[in-house]
């Protein structure tokens, strides 16, 4: 797309003022209690699977700056805590959740467009001190809904797509009909592209200077026509390296979160989950998302579990 073409698709697919000038939660709204109650019906044998990165302490070339986990107390020190017979053990985490390592939920304050994040709140709200505005807290309550999972790798029939590949309109269209499940009003959306799979058997590479897969920007008016409430992927949803198109290096997050107010999960991992499904042949559960309930933030690692 040229730039002009990419302003016309952000104005197109604006949800400002949609639900309020004030509105902070943007496409969480559209998760209804009743869209909640009718996603908790589809838990028949209540099988979890979690779709969580362990925690990435292991300096990796996708992870330059690792989160850390430090011991405070261990068993050979286990008495010390000061209280006669208390014995325990204690640590420390530390973690920074943007990037390409650590599974994370990006808050609506997290990307601007000319100065601007969603429900058109100016940048100047994000201070040294934090977001007076679209932070994690709009979503303190959790995301509850139904997800569902599209796997392009099974519809390419191939284990993995390779490092800088685009996803098509029509591959989503195409993944929806193989596997009998179809997008609506505030889905949460999982992309898989085979990353961790690729990641286990060639081994990490650097998503910023090989790649990640992700969705052409073509894809954005089909996740606006839906409704999607969230979207998520193994990789960052946006495809790597980056189109080069002036002033729009990431168009999905730059369309979802700040135009539409979609809320999006990095870093998935997304093997497990497709297994469930393809065992189940059924693409659609319970989700559930519990960001750290962290004033300000513009982000927060997290543990999504799908629930069957």
């Amino acid at each position: 797309m040229t730039p002009a073409e990419l302003e016309h698709l952000f104005e197109s697919v604006k949800n400002w003022g949609r639900w309020g000038a004030d509105d902070e939660r943007g496409a969480l709204n559209l998760i209804t209690p009743a869209r909640r109650e009718a996603a908790a019906r589809l838990v028949r044998d209540g099988e979890a699977v979690s779709c969580a990165l362990e925690l990435p302490v292991v300096p990796a070339p996708d992870n330059p700056t690792p989160a850390q986990h430090h011991m405070v107390m261990a068993g050979d020190a286990r008495h010390e805590t000061g209280v006669p017979h208390l014995e325990t053990a204690l640590d420390y985490i530390g973690i920074a959740c943007h990037g390409m390592a650590t599974s994370h939920i990006d808050a609506l304050c997290h990307v601007f467009v000319r100065g601007q994040m969603y429900n058109g709140f100016p940048a100047s709200d994000v201070r040294s001190t934090g977001a007076a505005r679209n932070s994690i807290m709009a979503a303190r309550d959790g995301i509850v809904g139904r997800g569902v999972l599209l796997d392009l790798p099974r519809l390419r029939g191939v284990p993995w797509l390779e490092p800088g590949a685009s996803i098509a309109r029509d591959e989503l269209e195409a993944a929806e009909r193989a596997q009998n499940v179809r997008i609506s009003e505030g889905d949460i959306l999982l992309i898989g592209t085979g990353r961790d799979a690729r990641r286990r058997e060639l081994g990490a590479w650097d998503p910023v200077r090989v790649g990640l897969a992700g969705l052409d920007p073509g894809c954005i008016p089909l996740l606006h026509e839906r409704g999607i409430a969230v979207l998520g992927c193994d990789g960052i949803s946006d495809p790597l390296p980056s189109a080069g198109v002036e002033g729009w290096p990431i168009p999905v997050h730059q369309c979802c979160l700040v135009a539409m107010g979609v809320h999006l999960l990095d870093n998935l991992e997304l093997g497990r989950l497709a297994a469930a499904c393809a065992a189940r042949k059924r693409w659609e559960f319970l989700f559930n998302v519990a960001p750290l309930r962290i004033e300000r933030a513009t982000g927060s690692p997290v543990n999504p579990v799908a629930l069957f």
